[in-house]
């Protein structure tokens, strides 16, 4: 319970309120406009001004809650140069060799080739044709 400092009662606090994000994003733009301050802000919506500053942070970290998804524009571009076609990669045969062959290049290796180190060989060959 917490005491009403203007009659000195107890009172018991009600339920948060729940502001739609909306409403949130809208508060905190204004907080950024130039000349604009937190405090004078947050009495216009009737809000405390550490809300404000805590939606401020949420906002800046794009953490604020949104009510909908966010679509974003897409446009797609034809390719400049039809891309080689891409052989699929062959397991290790029996004999501990792996040969891929990427467009115009053949690459042939003998033994157990790590993950990362053949990701990055691939990487570059993509890169290349």
């Amino acid at each position: 319970m917490d005491t009403n400092p203007r009659t000195g009662r107890a009172y018991k606090r009600g339920p948060y309120k729940r502001h739609p994000a909306a409403f949130k994003r809208a508060v905190v733009e204004a907080s950024f406009a130039p000349g604009a301050s937190v405090s004078r802000v947050a009495r216009e919506h009737d809000i405390n001004a550490n809300q404000v500053f805590l939606w401020r942070k949420l906002y800046q970290d794009s953490l604020l809650g949104d009510d909908e998804p966010a679509l974003l524009p897409v446009h797609i571009d034809e390719p400049t140069r039809s891309p080689a076609p891409v052989e699929p990669i062959r397991t290790p045969a029996p004999g501990g060799t792996l040969t891929i062959e990427f467009g115009t290049v053949r690459l042939h290796i003998e033994g157990r080739p790590d993950a990362d180190t053949l990701a990055q060989v691939l990487a570059q060959l993509a890169a290349r044709c």
